[in-house]
Formats: structure tokens, C-alpha cells, sequence
């Protein structure tokens, strides 16, 4: 997660908006890179050594693979302010302004429920073992006031010290608190957008299609 300051501020009596937090998942970021070098590697790799061909097979499946890892590994962020939420998950950007917000939950899936539709937000993936784990540091907190526990666990690490709540859950508990505090916003009215990334979805299916035909000859 990375955030970023306040915008400068206006002439007008609007209280200072501030620039978009962002939570994104950096793992997801590194393979997604790495899957991008690799992809580039063997396009090269195919044209200086592949008849002409192979050469357009292997560039057919680049353009169907590529539009893909980026959709689903470096494209999935959440961006947040005090106006409204933008999820931009593979296929799809959503952009709600805080007042269409009815809840943000989380489950076994991180979903915004806004204006009767539901929308899950890719970037912030559930981990029930972070979960479990928040739940074992919460047991061990409680313990901790119990004088017999706390000489138990002497020379350990305190229990104020570890996570008492999963990331994905903190992201969830922290976007609640900012739509309940923004929605009465002049800037956080009106209703969901949605876009479609057609600058994805068309190359993937292009190159999907170029890659049925060029196997079918």
C-alpha cells in the first residue's frame, strides 16, 4: 500500500482533497514483471531463430498472453480519496463516489456493495492464513494479561507488537471508515461508473484468434 499527499490547496472554502491512496499487491507487481520478461525473451529469442511460421505463432501467443499478465498481475490496483473509489481490476475500472457506497466487506473476497451491484476489489485478495494468524496474535494479547502467561512468555516478542488484524481486513476496515466520513462530501455524490479495459480485452482476443487460425492451417 502506498499513499501520497494532499493536493495544493484551492481558493475556494472546499476542504483540501488529497491524492489518491493506493493499495495494490507488490507480489503480484514482481511476477507479473517477471512474466513480461520472460514473454519478451522468447519473442526475441523465436524470431532470430524460428522459421516464419513459428515466428507468427509465437507472436499470436504473445499478444493473447501478454494482455493477460498484465490484466491479472499488474493492472489490479484500488485507488482511494476523499471523493470517491476507483477499482480497476483486470477486465473492468469501477468508480464510485462515496455516496453510492451502501458497505465495504470482506470475506472470503473483498466486495464493495454500491447502489444494488456488488464489486470485488482484485487488488486486496483475502488470506485466511493472515487471518488465522491476526486471531492467534489476538489470543496470545489476551493471554498476555494473565501475570502466569506473561512470565511464560518472557524474552518473546510482545504481543502488541504483531498484527491483531489481517492486511486485507485492515484495507477493508480503513476503506469503511473513509466512505462513512466522505459521504456527505459535495464531491462524493452521484453514481457508479464502470468502463471496460478494451485496450485489454481486444489484443487478447485477437491474438487468441490469430493463434486458432495460424494452428488450424
Amino acid at each position: 500500500m502506498t499513499s501520497t499527499g494532499p493536493t495544493p490547496p484551492s481558493d475556494s472554502d472546499e476542504p483540501t482533497v488529497y491524492a489518491d491512496r493506493v493499495f495494490r499487491t507488490g507480489a503480484n507487481v514482481f511476477w507479473g514483471c517477471l512474466m513480461l520478461a520472460v514473454c519478451l525473451w522468447l519473442g526475441i529469442d523465436a524470431v532470430r531463430k524460428s522459421e516464419a511460421m513459428t515466428v507468427w505463432k509465437v507472436l499470436s501467443g504473445l499478444l493473447f498472453a501478454v494482455p493477460l499478465v498484465v490484466a491479472f498481475m499488474l493492472r489490479p490496483a484500488v485507488f482511494a480519496n476523499e471523493d470517491r473509489l476507483r477499482i480497476r481490476n483486470p477486465f473492468r475500472t469501477i468508480v464510485l463516489p462515496w455516496a453510492s457506497v451502501d458497505a465495504i466487506r470482506t470475506g472470503y473476497s473483498s466486495e464493495v456493495l454500491a447502489d444494488g451491484a456488488k464489486y470485488q476489489m482484485w487488488s486486496v485478495p483475502v488470506s485466511l492464513r493472515q487471518r488465522k494468524k491476526a486471531v492467534r496474535n489476538q489470543a496470545r494479547a489476551a493471554a498476555a494479561d494473565d501475570p502466569k502467561q506473561s512470565r511464560a512468555a518472557f524474552g518473546r516478542s510482545s504481543p502488541a507488537d504483531r498484527p491483531q488484524v489481517a492486511a486485507s481486513d485492515q484495507i477493508v476496515r480503513d476503506l469503511q471508515d473513509l466512505a462513512e466520513s466522505s459521504a456527505a462530501r459535495p464531491g462524493a455524490q452521484g453514481k457508479p461508473s464502470v468502463r471496460w479495459a478494451f485496450e485489454i480485452i481486444v489484443p487478447c482476443v485477437v491474438g487468441l484468434v490469430a493463434l486458432i487460425v495460424l494452428l488450424a492451417v
